[in-house]
C-alpha cells in the first residue's frame, strides 16, 4: 500500500482502521509474508484492460453499453444489540460484492459507501456526493436465529423507490436473500444478465456469522481485537475447514500481528503463509486471494517472479478487481516500473473515482515519478474529501521541500494527525529552515523511540540528509529483519541521492531487483 518511510505499524493500523476491512485488497500491499528474494524476472507481460466510466443514466433502459452507478450504504442494525452490526455490515458488503460482478453497475466501493454511516443525509445528497444515480439501503433485525430484512432500491434524482421488500426468514436462508436482493436491483434497472442470476458464496451459514464477527473484529485494530478475530474465523474453519474467505483472513489478521509486534516474525508469516496456502487449496482461481498470494511474494518473499505469475493468473481472471490491481501496482512499482504502477492504480481508481485511498495511492505513484505538481494537485484533492488524511500532510510537506518551499512545508506539517509522520516529515524540514542544530537531539530522540521497527524510515531521513553512510547502515538493517517497505525501496523519493553510490546496486543486487543505472 502507502510505502513512504514511515512507521509500519502506524501506517498499517491508521490506513487500515479509516479503509476498514475489505479494503483490505490495498492494505494488503503490507500485509504479507514472505522468505528468500530471487533474481529478478523481465517485466510482467500484462494487458491493461479498458475501463467504461460511463455514467448511469436516470432511468431503467438498459443497453449493452449503458453502465448504471449505485451506491449500497450500509444496512441499518435494527436490532436491539448493538453488536449485532456486524451482520447489517456484512449484508451490505456481500451485496456490494454481488453487484459488481454486473458488467452493466458501477458499484461504489465499501470505503466510500460507508463514510454515510450514521449521517442524517438524504439519499440525493448522498448520490450527489458518491456520483451515483441509484442508492440501495435497508435494515437487518437478528433475534436468534430469525432474520428481519428490509431493502430499497431508489432513484436519487426525484427520490423515487423502484423497487422494495422485506424478508422475514431463518438464519439459513441469508444466502437466499441475498440471491434475490441483488437479482431484484438488476431486474429494477432493466439489465438482462447474460449468465443468469446472480448468486452469493452459501457457506455453513454459522460459520459465516463467526467469519462476519471476526471482520468486524478485526478493523477495530490492536492486540485484543486481533486475538478476538483469530478466534472467530478458526471457529468457523472448525465448523467448516473449507471455508476460503475464513482462511484468507486468518491470513491477514496473523499478518497484522506480526507487522504490529504482537507475533513473533518468523511464526507469524509462517501462519499466514500457511493460511492463505488452504485457502488456495480450495479455491486455486479466486482474484482476491490471488492478490494476497501476490503481495505475500512481493512484500516479504521479494519473489519477483512468483508475483509476476501470480499477477498475471489473477488479472487474468479478473482484470478489473481492485485488490488485482493494487496488487499489479505493487509489483510494478518494487521493480521500478513507475509508470505501469501509475496506470494500475489510475484503473482503479477510474472503478471509483470517490475511493479515498485510490487517489491517496494515485497520487503516491505520481510522486514516485517525480510529477511533483500533479502530484502535489493529487494529495490535495485527498485532503478535499478528508482533510485529517492520515498522512497526506507529509507527504505534501515533502513535496514542498522538494519545490524548495520549506516554510510551506513547515506550515503543512503543522496539519498532520499523525505525530509520528509529523516528526518525520520535520526532521527532514529543519536542515532547509537553517535550523540544523535542532535535528541531532531530536533524531537521537527519534531513534531511541522507534528504531526496534523504523530502519527503512531512519535510513530515509539519512539518506535525505546527504549522510549516506548512516543511510547505508540503516537500509542494511532493513534488509536483515526482511522490512516490508525495502521492497519498494527502487522508487523512494528520498533515495535518490544515494542512486550512485556503489552499495546502492549492491543492495538492489542482494534483493534481486534491477540495479538501477
Amino acid at each position: 500500500m502507502l510505502l513512504s518511510p514511515l512507521s509500519l505499524f502506524s501506517l498499517v493500523a491508521n490506513r487500515l482502521a479509516r479503509c476498514s476491512v475489505f479494503f483490505i485488497p490495498l492494505a494488503l500491499g503490507l500485509l504479507a509474508c514472505g522468505e528468500q528474494a530471487k533474481t529478478p524476472p523481465a517485466e510482467p507481460e500484462v494487458a491493461m484492460p479498458s475501463v467504461d466510466s460511463e455514467s448511469a443514466g436516470d432511468a431503467p433502459a438498459a443497453s449493452a453499453d449503458t453502465v448504471y452507478a449505485i451506491a449500497v450504504l450500509p444496512f441499518r442494525n435494527a436490532s436491539s444489540d448493538p453488536d449485532q452490526i456486524y451482520l447489517a455490515d456484512g449484508l451490505s458488503e456481500e451485496l456490494l460484492d454481488l453487484l459488481a460482478e454486473v458488467q452493466s453497475l458501477r458499484v461504489v466501493s465499501r470505503n466510500s459507501a460507508f463514510q454515510f454511516r450514521d449521517r442524517n443525509t438524504d439519499v440525493a445528497e448522498v448520490a450527489e456526493s458518491l456520483g451515483v444515480a441509484y442508492v440501495l439501503q435497508g435494515s437487518v433485525r437478528k433475534t436468534d436465529a430469525d432474520l428481519q430484512i428490509a431493502a430499497q432500491l431508489v432513484r436519487a434524482h426525484d427520490g423515487a423507490q423502484l423497487w422494495a421488500e422485506e424478508f422475514d426468514a431463518s438464519l439459513e436462508q441469508i444466502f437466499e436473500i441475498q440471491d434475490d436482493i441483488a437479482n431484484a436491483v438488476v431486474a429494477a434497472l432493466g439489465i438482462e444478465l447474460a449468465d443468469g442470476a446472480l448468486r452469493a458464496e452459501a457457506v455453513n451459514p454459522d460459520a459465516y456469522l463467526l467469519w462476519l464477527e471476526g471482520r468486524f473484529i478485526y478493523a477495530k485494530w490492536g492486540e485484543e481485537n486481533f486475538e478476538r478475530a483469530i478466534d472467530a474465523y478458526q471457529s468457523a474453519l472448525r465448523i467448516d475447514p473449507e471455508y476460503v474467505e475464513a482462511w484468507a483472513s486468518l491470513s491477514v489478521t496473523y499478518l497484522s500481528q506480526t507487522l504490529s509486534g504482537y507475533r513473533e516474525l518468523a511464526l507469524g508469516l509462517a501462519q499466514a503463509r500457511f493460511a492463505i496456502e488452504k485457502a488456495l487449496e480450495f479455491d486455486p482461481d479466486r482474484p482476491s486471494v490471488l492478490a494476497r498470494l501476490a503481495n505475500i511474494q512481493t512484500k516479504f518473499e521479494w519473489d519477483w517472479a512468483g508475483a509476476r505469475e501470480t499477477v498475471n493468473r489473477a488479472l487474468e481472471i479478473a482484470p478489473n478487481d481492485e485488490r488485482v490491481l493494487g496488487a499489479a501496482a505493487n509489483l510494478a512499482n518494487s521493480l521500478g516500473q513507475g509508470v505501469e504502477a501509475l496506470r494500475y492504480r489510475e484503473q482503479a481508481l477510474a472503478l471509483d473515482p470517490f475511493n479515498l485511498l485510490s487517489l491517496y495511492n494515485v497520487a503516491e505513484a505520481l510522486h514516485r515519478l517525480g510529477r511533483l505538481s500533479d502530484a502535489r494537485t493529487a494529495y490535495g484533492k485527498v485532503l478535499e474529501l478528508d482533510p485529517e488524511d492520515w498522512g497526506t500532510h507529509t507527504q505534501l510537506a515533502i513535496i514542498m521541500l522538494q519545490q524548495n518551499e520549506p516554510e510551506a512545508a513547515w506550515r503543512e506539517l503543522g496539519l498532520e494527525v499523525d505525530p509520528q509522520q509529523q516528526e518525520y516529515g520535520r526532521l527532514l524540514a529543519l536542515p532547509a529552515l537553517g535550523r540544523e542544530d535542532e535535528v541531532a537531539e531530536r533524531l537521537k530522540k527519534f531513534v531511541e523511540e522507534h528504531q526496534s521497527w523504523a530502519a527503512y524510515t531512519l535510513a530515509s531521513i539519512h539518506a535525505w540528509h546527504d549522510d549516506p553512510d548512516r543511510a547505508f547502515l540503516w537500509l542494511d538493517h532493513a534488509f536483515e529483519l526482511h522490512a516490508a517497505p525495502l521492497s519498494q525501496v527502487l522508487l523512494e523519493p528520498t533515495f535518490v541521492g544515494l542512486h550512485e553510490d556503489p552499495r546502492w546496486g549492491d543492495l538492489l543486487e542482494r534483493m534481486g531487483l534491477p540495479v538501477t543505472d
